[in-house]
C-alpha cells in the first residue's frame, strides 16, 4: 500500500487517544500503516504542520487528507469517501513504521 493513498495514523507511545483509536480499528478490516512521531522526526513535522504548530496525535491521513484526533466514525467515514477499497481488502493487521 502507498502511503498517499492509503491510510496512515501517526501516533506516539503513552497516548490514550491514540490507543482508543487503534483499538477502535481492531475488528475492522481497514488495513493501514501507523508511524510513530517519536522515532520519525518527519513524521512529527508533518504532524505540527497539520496541527497548528502542535504535534496532537492521533492525526490520521486518508488518501492524502489529514485529520487531527478523528473519533473511528469520523475515520471510518473519510476513508469510504475517499478510499473505499480499503474496507473491502482481506486482511486488517496494521502495517507498522514504529
Amino acid at each position: 500500500m502507498r502511503e498517499r493513498d492509503g491510510v496512515v495514523v501517526y501516533w506516539r507511545p503513552g497516548c490514550t487517544y491514540c490507543m482508543k483509536l487503534r483499538l477502535g480499528l481492531l475488528f475492522t478490516r481497514l488495513r493501514y500503516t501507523k508511524v510513530n512521531i517519536w522515532r520519525d522526526r518527519e513524521a512529527a513535522a508533518f504532524v505540527r504542520s497539520v496541527a497548528d504548530g502542535n504535534e496532537t496525535v492521533p492525526t490520521v491521513t486518508v488518501a492524502g487528507k489529514a485529520m487531527v484526533n478523528p473519533s473511528r466514525r469520523r475515520l471510518l467515514d473519510a476513508v469510504k469517501a475517499r478510499a473505499p477499497h480499503l474496507l473491502s481488502e482481506p486482511g486488517g493487521a496494521a502495517d507498522r513504521r514504529d
